[in-house]
């Protein structure tokens, strides 16, 4: 077979269907590795696809794929049991996305027998799912080279041993299952498991934090930050980011690392695929070098503990506070180390003794003292919530004010804080701002 220089993207094809939020109508579109399909086509990158998929999305993705620049889909086979449809909760990834892959119980995979050949490719990107990757192995050419980006159905890396001394790079996402078995408390053993299969590099995608890629070769490790800005669709970011990343590799793993994170951050801002070509094609206009001068945010997960942050807001058991609960998740969920007046420190009875109330207030502001941040909802225009704020911007330390019913929109509360919004995505990248601002100032 005649061997070509396109990139070639193997996977899963599946229907993303987003619910309607506030403000944000539903949204359904060809996702799996149709994400990372878009990132190639938006860089200007030649690539094919092969995938597994139902029959009955078969004609439909060749169609859309060969208006997004597709120049071969390859069907490895049939998916059954299943429609292979993903509901989508939280598009914005502020938590939790809310993933449902619809009848995951009953999904199977059928691989075509015999498979077709896929030895035209030497640059190949793989997403693991729900098949047997190592059954692929022999379909390639020797020397193919492979990058794996290793997400939800991969708990261990036993299956790619199939694909040792030709692997290229493995990309893994702290959002991922391997990363919370392997990686969430010490890097280091996540690293030790990835070089047993001798890539060239590693790189670790740490979401709003930024990125970090390890050169297995040399031991260095570039810190890639992340361009925060409103998020439209998380889903689907970081695989345009591996794609991409891969797809570069000729120019240099470092360069195509920025590049890939270039491209993953115009896909998380807009869900239209002409305007992510044209946002990408004025982005590469700029030099590497411009590229890595305008920074951005870096707060690596394993930092992210170092710092801690005093929840303001009214937390008392007999208050409704499903925004303050969302926003705590929210700051878990990234993996900051979160402080609540309330639980530690305790909820004073109803009416309090003068004593109880000296108590308390003396410890809470003890805990505020011992804070290096405040991230404060003031529901209700609580009181102490306010006074607090105050405090805290009295004290020098940044304070993120979350006002999702925009009941404090005050002078002193919106100037004071260092980021005043209704809108948690904003107040997420307000805290990451912060926290990585005080990172770059102890080095």
């Amino acid at each position: 077979m005649i061997q070509t220089d396109a990139v070639l993207i193997v996977g899963e094809l599946i229907v993303d269907f987003t619910l309607a939020q506030h403000g944000a109508k539903c949204k359904l579109r060809l996702g799996g590795v149709g994400h990372a399909a878009r990132g190639l086509w938006a860089a200007g990158l030649e690539y094919s696809v092969a995938a597994f998929c139902p029959q009955y999305l078969v004609d439909e993705a060749k169609r859309y794929l060969s208006d997004c620049g597709c120049k071969e889909f390859i069907w490895l086979g049939d998916v059954v049991g299943a429609p292979s449809v993903i509901v989508i909760g939280d598009a914005t990834e502020v938590s939790h996305q809310g993933y449902e892959d619809l009848m995951r119980d009953t999904k199977a995979v059928k691989f075509h027998d015999p498979l077709p050949r896929l030895d035209a490719y030497q640059n190949v990107v793989v997403f693991p799912g729900r098949f047997d990757i190592s059954a692929l192995a022999n379909q390639f050419s020797n020397d193919a080279r492979f990058s794996f980006d290793i997400a939800y159905d991969l708990q261990d890396l036993s299956s790619l041993r199939a694909f040792s001394g030709r692997v290229h790079a493995v990309i893994i996402s702290t959002s991922s299952s391997l990363f919370n078995k392997l990686g969430k408390e010490d890097v280091g053993g996540l690293i030790a498991a990835v070089q047993t299969l001798s890539p060239s590099v590693f790189l670790l995608k740490e979401n709003r934090g930024g990125s970090r890629l390890f050169d297995m070769r040399d031991s260095g490790v570039e810190e890639i930050p992340a361009t925060l800005g409103r998020t439209v669709n998380s889903v689907g970011v970081g695989d345009v980011y591996s794609a991409v990343m891969a797809g570069l590799s000729q120019q240099g793993w470092t360069e195509a690392a920025w590049r890939g994170c270039q491209v993953a951050t115009a896909y998380s801002q807009t869900t239209f695929p002409d305007d992510l070509k044209r946002d990408v094609e004025r982005g590469f206009k700029l030099p590497l070098e411009v590229l890595q001068a305008l920074g951005g945010t870096v707060l690596p997960w394993h930092d992210r503990p170092r710092y801690s942050i005093y929840l303001a807001g009214p937390g008392f058991t007999y208050v409704d506070k499903p925004e303050l609960d969302r926003a705590a998740d929210s700051l878990v969920y990234h993996n900051f180390k979160l402080r609540r007046p309330i639980e530690e420190n305790g909820e004073l009875a109803r009416p309090a003794s003068e004593a109880d109330l000296h108590r308390t207030y003396h410890m809470d502001y003890e805990l505020l003292k011992e804070c290096d941040a405040v991230f404060a909802v003031p529901l209700g225009r609580d009181p102490g919530t306010l006074v607090e704020i105050g405090m805290a911007i009295a004290m020098g330390k940044p304070v993120i004010t979350f006002d999702p019913r925009q009941e404090n929109e005050n002078t002193m509360v919106v100037v004071g804080s260092s980021v005043y919004s209704a809108d948690l995505d904003a107040c997420l990248n307000g805290t990451f701002d912060a926290l990585a601002k005080l990172r770059a100032e102890s080095q």
